[in-house]
């Protein structure tokens, strides 16, 4: 497979990463600073009077196109990733929860958090423009494709650090009910960024000879980069650059909670609503490069695919764009400013009987991860049974994911510690598109 615009294909093939991160536990009768990381207003339900997490970690992938059968069947991903109609779309992310602490005192809790995250993004490619590129020496193609489209095209990837500041407070409590409000104030130290975009796409692909053309094209063409993804789209390690920019961004987020207690233990619900990553991050490094190009190319006049064959860093790219004589440069800017994927995030846990409880779930993307100043998310439902002691917890989340459809997944609770993933049950029929898992470590004193 080759390595071309559409980079990100190439994470797919080396790593299993998904979507909604720490499905099941993330809700958790044990509340902890995992739960605070949902909506900041349920430190004020800490289990414990402090809490600690060492280590916690979450990766996952969903898309529309290549199930876990095909990940596991040995089949070249790159000829199934546009197979069919359909546009491609892929959500990748790797989160990692650092060491971080939370407290209570009377009505008050906060906590401090650090965190690494990733995340790429396949967004709305069309397949026969994809096939081209990335098997145009396969000779795969017959004939030609015509391609119309109204939206923009988009492969991009980002990594970043944070360190988050959090308060919650009781706002109201008696024998029955209890309300409490939360804020945690992010500061985001921006990694590394790629973006290479097409608008309003239109074009045709035909073999010519040996030529995979292009002709009778018009985009317009974005291509960004900062720090490490500048030199190679392909080296995985790239990805790790974690803090490198350092501290050029804010974020927030905000969020209430509510708790009808129960008289023996516990409560009977638990719910909660929050807006997530209200803030941006700005791209300084050295190398930054942010340019806009409008792709003109006559009809009967080519430009071939294969010149991608072995590209693995937008420079390339670049140049054969502007080699070509096709790219018009129509804008360029040394620094930029990536907006945070935000979300509103709805929960509520509800005592079913005993031990036993049920929780839903919904993730709803507030921001356009078509547009190049965005990091994206997706939406997601999610129903989690679960049944739950103070020291051991066993859960079975069933989600809708916006891209990747149905997952069906398990979990456990042992203490502080915690395994589990939202896919591994409908990845064991090896029909699902998504795979991800997750696992940590915490203790509270």
């Amino acid at each position: 497979m080759k390595k071309p615009l559409l980079f990100i294909v190439t994470l797919l093939c080396a790593n299993t990463y998904a979507q909604e991160h720490f499905s099941g536990i993330n809700t958790s009768r044990r509340t902890g600073i995992l739960n605070a990381s949902v909506n900041p207003a349920e430190l004020a339900n800490l289990k414990n009077e402090m809490e600690v997490n060492v280590f916690t970690f979450s990766a996952n992938v969903s898309n529309n196109k290549i199930t876990f059968g095909d990940l596991v069947g040995g089949d070249d991903l790159g000829d199934l990733i546009f197979e069919g109609d359909e546009p491609v779309n892929l959500r990748a992310d790797v989160e990692i929860l650092g060491p971080s602490f939370a407290m209570k005192y009377n009505k008050w809790a906060f906590g401090i958090q650090t965190a690494a995250k990733i995340k790429t993004n396949l967004v709305d490619i069309d397949t026969n423009l994809g096939n081209a590129i990335v098997n145009a020496s396969d000779d795969l193609l017959i004939g030609q494709a015509n391609i119309v489209t109204d939206y923009n095209q988009r492969a991009s990837a980002t990594a970043w650090g944070e360190i988050g500041f959090s308060a919650a407070r009781e706002v109201f409590e008696n024998e029955t009910h209890k309300v409490a409000a939360g804020a945690t104030l992010k500061l985001i130290f921006p990694g590394t960024y790629a973006n290479m975009s097409a608008d309003r796409f239109t074009g045709t692909i035909e073999n010519v000879g040996p030529l995979v053309g292009l002709t009778d094209t018009h985009t317009n063409v974005n291509l960004a980069y900062s720090g490490a993804l500048g030199d190679s789209f392909t080296d995985n390690s790239n990805f790790s650059e974690f803090f490198a920019g350092g501290l050029n961004g804010f974020a927030a987020d905000l969020g209430v909670n509510y708790q009808w207690k129960d008289e023996n233990e516990g409560y009977k619900i638990n719910a909660g609503a929050s807006v997530k990553n209200i803030g941006s991050m700005t791209f300084k490094d050295d190398n930054n490069v942010n340019k806009s190009y409008v792709v003109d190319i006559p009809d009967g006049q080519y430009l071939d695919l294969r010149q991608f064959e072995d590209v693995d860093n937008i420079d390339d790219v670049e140049a054969i764009l502007v080699n070509s004589g096709y790219a018009t440069l129509t804008e360029s800017e040394k620094d930029f400013k990536i907006k945070q994927p935000t979300m509103l995030s709805l929960y509520a846990d509800v005592k079913v009987y005993d031990k036993w409880y049920v929780t839903g779930f919904l993730q709803q993307n507030l921001s356009d991860a078509s547009n190049n100043n965005r990091v994206g998310s997706q939406n997601v439902f999610t129903v989690t049974p679960r049944y739950s002691t103070s020291f051991f917890e066993a859960y079975a989340p069933f989600s809708h994911n916006e891209i990747s459809g149905f997952t069906a997944g398990v979990g456990f609770r042992i203490g502080g510690f915690f395994i589990g993933s939202g896919s591994i049950l409908s990845a064991a029929i090896g029909n699902t598109t998504q795979a991800d898992a997750y696992m940590g470590f915490r203790f509270g004193l």
